[in-house]
């Protein structure tokens, strides 16, 4: 089936109609952009979490693993410029007085007239002149009429303690690479590793996106899985195209295709100013080309600003050389929810069982690995109950397996292929 046939309303009806995501707090209403994973979506999410782990820090040599608090001291995030920099660029409707990312809007209008830009290398200015120039219109109201470009901070703010003050101010992390750049300097002590080392963390993050959307594809709250590979200065591109390539194995390897994947290179533009390379990894979604995985070299910048702000030493004494310096870093930074909605829609697939009667199923075709369930046991009696539930508990001691003894064996047959499941036994 090919991705133009896949739609984002038919992948969303079957996630809640299966149990995979589920709106949040849909008793009272929802609460915007916030979905929660439903006894086969977390099967999944935590089948794609384990093989992420599995391939990057079990199988790897060179990785270690962390899980650092959300909450940090806020002078964390001064040091890392999340205060003073982390900003989406808004601007509102004068005349529906909704409020929209400029570059989002921008990009959408290229994305719609199949124009030649590059929106992520475009300053503020930029913006706001394309905006002029094209008449961008406003989603909301069809009318071209904004206000100034003006900065929001991304990060959620709450406090620690019994009183709500300045004093007590913390931010909820707005991504897990920090927590391992504090924990460098005890992360080498503890485990005695020699460069090159990398530091892997699975964890939630919080972004207070202005234009949030497409399902659990950009999400306020959300999980991250990133590394950070440190490595001898001189060396960084060499280990940034061997994490580049590995990341690409990783997902080939659990059945995204490559005609569904590109791999994007940052313009030096578009760069930031402390990264020498960076490359994103886009998958094509329903709604067109998002991105996936981002993969920085991103020098020295992070261990320096915290020695700088800290006041502790982040350098490494490299025996060989008999000198210290400060580590270059390689950051492979994924999303959770992001890659779980592209083996989502990659699984995808429908059959024709019936073309007079439009009779039509829903087959999820996931690699074995990220599948909810590894096997289903289906008796066909219910005089075979007792040994089919015997081998449901013998099976399940290793792996997810569902039991089910109702209705036609035809029928349960068409609701494992719709879930996933690789193997059924009768």
């Amino acid at each position: 089936m090919k991705n133009t046939e896949k739609t984002m309303e038919k992948i969303v009806a079957l996630c809640k109609s299966r149990g995979f995501v589920f709106p949040g707090s849909e008793i009272y209403g929802g609460l915007a952009n916030s979905w929660d994973y439903g006894p086969l979506g977390v099967e999944m999410k935590n089948n794609v979490k384990r093989a992420w782990w599995k391939k990057f820090v079990q199988e790897n040599p060179y990785n270690v693993g962390l899980d650092a608090a959300i909450l940090m001291n806020p002078e964390v995030w001064v040091a890392s410029g999340h205060v003073s920099t982390f900003n989406d660029p808004l601007i509102d409707c004068k005349s529906c007085k909704m409020r929209h990312r400029a570059d989002k809007l921008v990009e959408s209008y290229v994305q719609e007239h199949g124009l030649d830009v590059n929106v992520e290398a475009m300053t503020q200015e930029d913006l706001v002149q394309f905006i002029r120039d094209n008449q961008v219109p406003c989603p909301g109201c069809g009318k071209s009429d904004f206000t100034d470009i003006r900065k929001f901070n991304l990060m959620f703010k709450t406090h620690q303690g019994v009183t709500e003050d300045t004093a007590n101010e913390v931010y909820l992390r707005p991504e897990t690479a920090q927590g391992i750049f504090v924990n460098f300097p005890a992360i080498q002590r503890t485990t005695r590793r020699k460069l090159p080392f990398g530091v892997c963390q699975v964890g939630k993050s919080f972004r207070n996106e202005i234009t949030p959307g497409n399902f659990i594809f950009r999400i306020r709250e959300f999980e991250q899985m990133e590394l950070e590979f440190f490595c001898q200065p001189g060396t960084d591109l060499e280990w940034f195209a061997y994490w580049r390539k590995y990341c690409h194995d990783w997902l080939t390897g659990l059945n995204i295709k490559d005609e569904n994947l590109r791999l994007r290179d940052h313009e030096p533009e578009e760069l930031a100013f402390y990264s020498k390379a960076t490359t994103d990894f886009e998958f094509l979604f329903p709604f067109g080309w998002g991105e996936l995985w981002g993969v920085a070299d991103r020098t020295d910048y992070d261990l320096k600003q915290h020695q700088e702000h800290s006041g502790k030493d982040m350098t490494y004494f490299d025996q060989e050389k008999n000198e210290h310096y400060v580590p270059y870093v390689i950051e492979p930074s994924l999303g959770a929810d992001r890659v779980t909605l592209a083996f989502l829609v990659e699984a995808y697939d429908e059959e024709v069982v019936d073309a007079e009667k439009n009779d039509v199923r829903t087959v999820m075709r996931f690699h074995p690995a990220l599948a909810p369930f590894k096997c289903a046991v289906l008796p066909l009696s219910k005089k075979l109950g007792p040994a089919a539930q015997e081998v449901y508990a013998e099976l399940s001691k290793y792996f997810m397996v569902e039991y089910d003894e109702a209705g036609s064996i035809g029928k349960r047959y068409r609701r494992q292929d719709e879930i996933g499941t690789p193997l059924c036994i009768t």
